[in-house]
């Protein structure tokens, strides 16, 4: 079960690799505590996983913002960001525009989807233009306000996810009166109007078309995303060895 790490060695080769899951995805799920299970089944041949997991596919060794795209989102985060990007794209928004639509949801791909645009904001943060960041971290808060002078109305689809009575907490709602003012406000705005229209079945864009954009727009670090020793260089490790047991 073993697979090449990022340095061409085998970890903790030949035992068998016990993963506990994050105790964040655990609360509130009834789910039985079996730290203590798996702990007193060490031995020579058992071990906590830390390192690559055989059943990922590896990462380079210097990864850069596709490799994330490609070998560690899901599915359906990866085809509404590029969906989402490509609807901006198509209507002439400008570069930072497009490359915020297309960073909005990154959070969601492979580390925590709770208050997911201010982890994406701060996972981008060293990397993009300020204005790109901040409406990242906004569009939380103005998707669930309208603004019908540019044509955005309440997602019908929260109405699902959340139920027809649901109120924003009282943090979402500070935000939203700290962003309807900013000079970035459109910005978010922007992302709000190519978010939720970005699920098109069947519609299949390859994040490779957004190389040009990102070379443009995201700065890549030469040790690679995670290396850099950036603020956030530990929450991309953390993508690249999401199974890590500390």
């Amino acid at each position: 079960m073993n697979a090449p790490t990022r340095d061409g060695e085998f970890p903790q080769q030949g035992r068998k690799r016990q993963i506990l899951q994050q105790p964040v995805a655990k609360l509130g799920r009834g789910e039985p505590d079996i730290e203590q299970e798996m702990l007193a089944a060490l031995d020579e041949q058992t071990v906590m996983m830390m390192g690559d997991n055989p059943a990922l596919p590896v990462m380079p060794t210097k990864p850069k913002l596709l490799d994330f795209f490609k070998l560690r989102f899901g599915p359906l985060t990866r085809m509404h960001l590029c969906q989402s990007a490509m609807l901006a794209l198509k209507a002439g928004h400008p570069e930072k525009v497009v490359m915020a639509c297309f960073l909005h949801d990154i959070s969601n791909g492979a580390l925590i989807r709770t208050d997911h645009g201010y982890w994406s904001s701060q996972l981008v943060a060293p990397y993009v233009d300020e204005e790109v960041a901040w409406a990242v971290r906004y569009h939380q808060a103005l998707r669930f306000y309208p603004d019908e002078s540019v044509g955005y109305g309440y997602p019908e689809a929260y109405v699902k996810f959340f139920g027809p009575d649901f109120v924003p907490p009282e943090y979402i709602q500070r935000a939203y009166a700290e962003a309807k003012d900013h000079k970035y406000y459109m910005t978010g705005r922007i992302i709000c109007l190519n978010d939720i229209y970005s699920f098109a079945e069947g519609v299949i864009i390859d994040p490779d078309e957004f190389t040009d954009l990102i070379g443009r727009n995201f700065k890549e670090p030469e040790e690679g995303l995670g290396f850099d020793n950036s603020p956030v260089a530990h929450m991309w490790r953390t993508m690249i060895w999401p199974n890590n047991f500390l």
